[in-house]
């Protein structure tokens, strides 16, 4: 599954060269996930309340082309490998008007407890672990 999201980008996150400023496009990163998850009918409260966070335990991104004020930007997320205590999500930054990749990225997650202890996903939410499992596309093995 692939999820796109649509946002706007705001005169606030330019900086003074009139782009975006690089570090907006991670706050991207996280509304494309957590709309990846809204496809799925999940989201991060439902997993807070079970006692489980996804905290970035390593993050990146590859810059290509600018992002300024006022484009319609399309975040494309897709869940690329769960495996164990980690999770790997995939992101395209794309300009809506012209269909051109501005920026490409990851995040990689741990499942762990409020304490920061990891957890055994798979086995304390199954049918959790069953659903983003057959969400996966493009499974990249070798990024855990």
């Amino acid at each position: 599954m692939i999820n796109e999201t649509l946002i706007r980008t705001r005169y606030a996150e330019t900086d003074q060269m009139g782009v975006i400023y690089h570090a907006n496009y991670f706050t991207w990163f996280e509304i494309g996930r957590t709309e990846f998850f809204r496809e799925l009918n999940m989201d991060y409260r439902e997993l807070e309340e079970e006692n489980i966070l996804l905290p970035v335990i390593d993050v990146g991104c590859k810059y290509i082309r600018a992002a300024k004020y006022d484009d319609e930007i399309i975040i494309k997320t897709k869940l690329t490998n769960i495996r164990g205590v980690k999770l790997i999500f995939n992101y395209e930054i794309i300009r809506k008007s012209d269909n051109v990749l501005l920026a490409e990225g990851y995040t990689k997650h741990g499942f762990v407890t409020k304490e920061l202890k990891p957890i055994n996903f798979k086995k304390k939410m199954p049918h959790v672990w069953e659903a983003l499992n057959q969400s996966i596309e493009g499974e990249d093995k070798s990024a855990i």
